[in-house]
């Protein structure tokens, strides 16, 4: 399965990038670059088919079983820009040519120390690929789990990260609202550790794309979840809800930073590490010092900067 799905999709950039990518590649003075071209061109299509899928099957529920009534209509078509840039637009470029040369360079330092990734494939002869896909799945988002769990434990980095909480009318692009910083780090952290236990290429693609189109789901506005089992096998949109609320979900009791549900993709790791909140509610989301009059920005440019001066700020609060 997972090979027929590399293969077609094989088959689809190619002709993209024949038939496109290319020709712009060139028309634009930048033939240097159409290997790189070629391979950013497999992200370019996976966004694609992502948006597509998200907009025909969670747009419609959205509409059919809201959480709550939308209503501020523009900070949706705001997270809507981001979703662009991150998937099929500007950001992913950018991504493309700062980590891959970093990953790139890495590599080949390890290498020259000796030091060889561990393969799952030669600890495990005979693996199926989608056995190796599973496990990589889990073992990525144990590392995941850990560094959403730390961005709610440092000020300096909540400064960054809390521009994510600060959507009151959360909907299926909302998980793309993040801090470019705060992005960067992310894809920084989880391409080293991909590169360090083994993970191919081809299998990286499609773990990360499997895991944003489930945090789309767990970010729309829909009244759905997953009975009590299943909201202990997978986040439902209600149990990653109570991560947004205000007052819970970020931060403790007392106000110091904290809060529950930091599972990305499996509620295992809030289970054993005890940060679970099973609470069948689906609340109001947001920041508590929103409704105090903290701004936190209505469009892009100003969400990017007031993040860049809360981290600032809040980094104070670090050193003293």
């Amino acid at each position: 399965m997972i090979e027929a799905i590399s293969d077609w999709l094989g088959v689809a950039q190619g002709w993209l990038f024949e038939t496109t990518i290319q020709p712009l590649v060139f028309a634009l003075g930048f033939g240097e670059f159409v290997e790189d071209a070629f391979e950013g061109t497999e992200w370019l299509l996976i966004g694609l088919l992502e948006v597509a899928l998200l907009f025909l099957v969670l747009r419609p529920l959205e509409s059919l079983i809201p959480a709550q009534q939308i209503t501020d209509p523009r900070a949706r078509w705001n997270d809507f820009l981001y979703t662009v840039l991150h998937r099929i637009g500007v950001f992913p470029v950018l991504i493309f040519f700062t980590l891959d040369p970093l990953m790139d360079g890495l590599a080949g330092w390890l290498r020259f120390d000796g030091f060889h990734p561990f393969n799952l494939e030669s600890l495990w002869p005979g693996i199926s690929p989608l056995a190796a896909f599973a496990v990589y799945f889990v073992v990525l988002d144990f590392f995941d789990y850990w560094y959403h769990r730390a961005s709610h434990h440092f000020n300096w980095w909540w400064g960054l990260h809390g521009l994510h909480h600060s959507q009151q009318n959360m909907n299926l692009w909302s998980d793309d609202r993040n801090h470019l910083l705060d992005d960067l780090l992310r894809d920084v952290y989880m391409g080293v550790i991909a590169l360090a236990i083994g993970v191919e290429p081809a299998q990286y693609v499609m773990l990360v794309s499997v895991s944003r189109i489930v945090q789309s789901l767990q970010h729309a506005n829909v009244r759905i979840h997953f009975g009590w089992l299943g909201e202990r096998l997978l986040v439902s949109p209600r149990y990653h809800r109570m991560h947004h609320a205000i007052g819970a979900g970020h931060e403790n009791e007392d106000g110091k930073l904290g809060g529950c549900n930091f599972a990305v993709l499996l509620p295992v790791w809030d289970i054993i590490f005890r940060t679970a909140n099973f609470t069948p509610q689906f609340v109001a989301t947001g920041i508590r010092d929103q409704l105090q009059g903290r701004d936190y920005g209505r469009g892009f440019w100003a969400q990017q900067a007031l993040g860049l001066r809360r981290m600032i700020e809040y980094a104070r609060k670090d050193i003293v």
